[in-house]
């Protein structure tokens, strides 16, 4: 059986155990990293000291992006993995676009959710959400033109972004009006999975 090494507080782990549940792979989800800690046998499934990391038959696989497309082309190939190459760089270059834009939000998400009042920059969180809101507007954009980051369908692109808008539309910042992104958001939530894996409370 599948399992998925990582704390479900991670946007990256949130990527896997989401897709996990969307393509009805059985699996478990084991607690690790942040509070939970790490210990030297998990360090010796991932070096990096990061997760996720997951374990299937006798295979183990770190960086969420690359565990998503694993899981793509072995358990769900003719819904998520197209041999149609024009359609997996469509997916392709979402996923990687979303590590640029975690950048963009990850000074309002840390200072927002993760440190205490007392600590935060509120000059920090003003960038941060411009930024954010910057690059969301290219997924507005890219929304205009088909329902979904994928195109016709959710895909693989989907996830990653599925993950940070969330938070994106939960932390406490300005956001301007997104319609497209609006919509999607919402499709999202209906999606198998979503609600339990990655609308937890931002922690």
């Amino acid at each position: 059986m599948l399992t998925i090494w990582g704390r479900l507080n991670s946007h990256n782990v949130k990527k896997v155990a989401w897709f996990a549940h969307e393509i009805g792979v059985p699996h478990v989800r084991r607690d690790v990293g942040g509070a939970f800690g790490m210990d030297a046998a998990y360090l010796a499934l991932n070096p990096n000291a990061l997760v996720p990391t997951i374990e299937d038959d006798d295979i183990v696989l770190w960086e969420s992006n690359a565990i998503l497309r694993y899981m793509a082309a072995r358990y769900a190939p003719a819904r998520f993995w197209p041999d149609d190459p024009v359609a997996r760089a469509r997916a392709d270059k979402w996923m990687d676009w979303q590590f640029s834009y975690a950048d963009a939000q990850r000074d309002a998400f840390l200072n927002l959710v993760r440190y205490a009042p007392e600590k935060r920059d509120p000059a920090a969180i003003v960038r941060s959400a411009r930024k954010s809101a910057e690059m969301m507007e290219r997924v507005e954009q890219a929304l205009d033109a088909h329902p979904w980051l994928s195109g016709a369908d959710l895909g693989l692109g989907d996830i990653p972004m599925g993950v940070y808008v969330h938070s994106w539309m939960t932390l406490d910042i300005e956001r301007p009006a997104m319609p497209n992104v609006e919509r999607w958001y919402a499709a999202l939530k209906a999606r198998p999975g979503y609600d339990s894996q990655v609308m937890i409370p931002l922690t």
